[in-house]
């Protein structure tokens, strides 16, 4: 691999409006929100990155502000002029700060752009080269859609008859407490075999256990989450009493905590998304034993731009990846996107992961500038509180 030497970081706070809100039981937000990476290195190369904390702590603690100081105070001062041979090398490099994860991968992801280019290779083939060889890439993701919390049952249903009309093979539904069983017995009447899953985005306590278990008779693909964002030990209670498989998101930080879950038997399918754990090294680490234990794994999604979702596309396109992921097409989310071309849904529920040198698709940076200056411009923080 030819190295690349770090020349200049700039990082661009962004609000991008959104084609429709994704309400979840933490609540909805008014914009994406996030931090774009640009990288210079020494050759003339630019690698791209993007963090995607939200406006206030509620997937994580981490929020736009947390994730510029971390960068620029912390992170960014220990690339300037290091000579990289392998993205691998960064998560070392970092080890002084702990946590902040996204925004440590947002860094790390602009430096696999830039090797990858670099090299002229393609994220796919990027990520591979760090695996056995029996793990090449697909050249795409089998994808799901996200749908959120919405006001009936009936509305609910108008959107997933859109939903399978564009094509996604798997339905993601957002629940809460009050808004669960009722939910998935009316879809289910209407769609008795859909491919359907629930994410509970930690709304559910032990206490809840009883209650839970009557979502085992609507045949789902798992339940995402149901109990404490950070619990590891709890669902390791609740997994034996459901036939529903559980699947853990935000309480797998590391590869550490998933060989944790698995030992105590708390999950029996990962959702696993590279900004939670720090970047795409640590994710490597994470596949691996998905691999090795034959645990079904996805690629989860923080409604990314085209720069994240590209280099999710790349990584989710590896074999392990077993389960629709996450990733839905660009007119899900954005219109416009930074990024061009978009990406599209294609047959089988698929999105092809980009075969061009790094991320593979061209940052607009006229959009880029509006969506930065629209973080500026409208207040964001201040018109959310």
């Amino acid at each position: 691999m030819k190295p690349i030497t770090i020349k200049s970081i700039k990082l661009y706070p962004i609000a991008m409006s959104l084609v429709e809100t994704l309400k979840t039981s933490s609540g909805d937000e008014p914009f994406k929100t996030g931090v774009v990476v640009r990288l210079e290195a020494d050759n003339g190369i630019t690698g791209w990155g993007e963090a995607s904390p939200e406006i206030a702590p509620g997937y994580n603690y981490e929020t736009v502000g947390t994730a510029l100081h971390i960068m620029s105070e912390f992170l960014v001062p220990v690339l300037l002029g290091e000579t990289i041979e392998s993205a691998t090398e960064v998560p070392a490099l970092f080890s002084r700060v702990r946590g902040h994860h996204m925004a440590k991968y947002s860094l790390e992801a602009a430096v696999w752009d830039a090797l990858a280019k670099t090299n002229e290779m393609s994220l796919m083939q990027a990520f591979a080269a760090h695996l056995p060889k029996e793990h090449q890439p697909r050249g795409y993701a089998n994808v799901g859609v996200s749908i959120g919390i919405k006001p009936s049952v009936e509305e609910t249903l108008q959107v997933i008859e859109k939903r399978l009309g564009q094509g996604y093979g798997r339905i993601k539904l957002k629940i809460e407490p009050g808004w669960d069983v009722e939910l998935a017995r009316g879809v289910r009447k209407v769609y008795p075999d859909i491919v359907m899953m629930l994410d509970a985005n930690s709304a559910y306590t032990l206490a809840d256990t009883e209650h839970l278990k009557q979502l085992d008779e609507f045949n789902l693909l798992m339940i995402e989450q149901p109990l404490g964002h950070d619990d590891i030990y709890e669902h390791s209670k609740l997994q034996p009493q459901l036939n529903t498989p559980i699947c853990l998101d935000e309480s797998i930080l590391s590869a550490n905590d998933l060989r944790l879950a698995l030992d105590l038997g708390a999950c029996r399918i990962l959702n696993l998304k590279p900004a939670r754990v720090g970047g795409y090294t640590e994710s490597l680490e994470i596949y691996k034993i998905c691999a090795e234990q034959k645990l079904p794994l996805w690629i989860g999604g923080l409604m990314e731009t085209g720069i994240g979702r590209s280099a999710n596309l790349a990584f989710a396109s590896l074999p392990a990846v077993t389960l629709p992921c996450d990733i839905s097409a660009t007119d899900r989310y954005y219109d416009p996107d930074l990024t061009e071309p978009p990406f599209v849904l294609g047959a089988n529920s698929r999105i092809s992961a980009p075969t061009a040198p790094g991320i593979g698709v061209e940052v607009q940076r006229d959009r880029l500038e509006a969506a930065a200056q629209r973080w500026t411009a409208e207040g964001v923080y201040k018109n959310y509180f």
